[in-house]
């Protein structure tokens, strides 16, 4: 069957700022506390997805999470109206307020998990919110996440599941840790999950491991997957303590094509073998490995290669990798690209793309996007006001000149007027995105 893999854009929130609150995301903390940009961001990532549209590619849009979340602040004991909650809590404890104002949904890739309908048994498209259970900003993201892929995935076509049970066996940290590799996006495919940690093992690492064996178990139980055609590999120890803190930030694939750098899996003899047997019968893998002496590993992170979208351009015969453009900027990863197309190999081109205000946070072009392969049919079903065209940008950007402040530092997260600004946007966004008029918990 004809399939096309489409990208899903997390759209940058109204209230995105450098906190800093993720532990083992070495960009994240080094730029905890400087001042951002809303505007600037969001405006990065529409252009991104715009330019992807542009070249002929599916592109669509996941909206913004409410923030703050005040709900969860009354769950722990704060009351009164919103503002209240809001002064009270960040009188009694400023970090737990820039938890609940964590700008890290716009990651799409920590979404869900998404296997297509090739791969399942009952030949529905089926997505699992991630938990994120290990990190308590991006704790509670889970339910809302269901919530949007609903609202942008509706119909018989789709099953989207609960996020799996919120407790350290079951971490799962979505998309970013999960590959496919197939011979054309309508065929079957082998399904790569990978994982830091065993549930109950005692974990020595500098960071923690994040995706546990058992979450990777449990979705590919729920999708309804071929075991056969499901590989289950650990993420290695040195990767993770260098700030890989996801597997995206070591490994890309697509097609018949992984691409990852030579630390990237404790055991890499093995996992390439599993993948190989996994794939017998449908398609030859090809390996893109990228030596530690072309590229270290701490530069592999810094520069986030490997957190780049590996795509089949139209027209093209040979992948394009869209990259940050800070490895046009780092001398080890711009070398390796020029190397890497001026060969014969899978990977034919490489296009340098400016989401600075993500990378500062720790997430670059591939971490914005969830991958969604869809069939005519399924394409048919989505929500059509999240694709993206012409009028779509041109309204979404539109729309946040509007509505988005230029620089927030944050300390202004203490500001009760970000709170009605905030709502004020989402509010608006929801008409253009067709989302309806109770899709956020404040509109109800």
């Amino acid at each position: 069957m004809s399939a096309i893999e489409a990208n899903f854009d997390g759209l940058i929130g109204p209230t995105h700022n450098y906190a800093g609150l993720s532990f083992g995301n070495v960009a994240s903390d080094k730029n905890r506390g400087a001042v951002s940009s809303p505007l600037g961001a969001v405006l990065e990532g529409l252009g991104k997805a715009k330019a992807l549209a542009d070249a002929g590619l599916v592109q669509g849009i996941l909206p913004p999470q409410a923030r703050p979340d005040t709900e969860y602040l009354r769950r722990l004991g704060f009351s009164g109206s919103d503002t209240s909650v809001l002064e009270t809590a960040w009188r009694a404890d400023p970090v737990l307020v820039r938890n609940v104002y964590s700008a890290s949904p716009m990651w799409a890739a920590n979404a869900a998990m998404v296997s297509p309908s090739a791969d399942t048994q009952d030949r529905r498209l089926h997505m699992t919110p991630a938990n994120l259970a290990t990190t308590l900003h991006r704790s509670i993201e889970g339910k809302s996440t269901q919530n949007a892929l609903n609202a942008v995935f509706p119909g018989q076509a789709f099953k989207v599941h609960a996020p799996l049970p919120l407790q350290s066996t079951f971490a799962d940290e979505g998309a970013a840790n999960h590959v496919r590799l197939c011979a054309e996006h309508g065929e079957p495919g082998v399904e790569i999950f990978v994982y830091g940690r065993e549930s109950g093992e005692t974990w020595q690492g500098r960071y923690p491991a994040r995706q546990t064996r058992e979450s990777c178990e449990a979705i590919a139980r729920a999708h309804g997957l071929d075991m056969k055609r499901c590989v289950f590999i650990r993420q290695a120890q040195a990767a993770i303590d260098a700030g890989a803190f996801h597997n995206d930030v070591v490994c890309v694939g697509t097609l018949k094509t992984l691409f990852f750098h030579t630390l990237a899996f404790e055991d890499k003899a093995e996992a390439l073998e599993q993948i190989r047997q996994a794939a017998a019968g449908l398609f030859d893998p090809i390996f893109v490995e990228v030596a530690e002496a072309d590229v270290p590993i701490r530069d592999a992170i810094s520069s986030y290669l490997f957190n780049s979208q590996l795509l089949a351009m139209p027209g093209d015969d040979r992948l394009m990798l869209n990259a940050p453009i800070e490895c046009e900027e780092t001398d080890s990863t711009r070398n390796y690209c020029d190397m890497l197309t001026a060969g014969n190999g899978p990977i034919g081109r490489v296009n340098f793309v400016d989401v600075r205000q993500s990378m500062r946070n720790g997430g670059g072009p591939a971490c914005l996007r969830l991958r969604v392969v869809l069939t005519p049919a399924e394409l048919a079903s989505v929500n059509p006001a999240c694709l993206m065209n012409d009028a779509r940008y041109e309204t979404l950007c539109d729309w946040a000149r509007a509505h988005y402040r230029d620089a927030l530092h944050p300390d202004d997260l203490g500001d009760p007027a970000l709170i009605e600004e905030s709502r004020t946007a989402l509010d608006a966004l929801t008409g253009l995105l067709d989302l309806g008029s109770d899709f956020y918990p404040f509109q109800r």
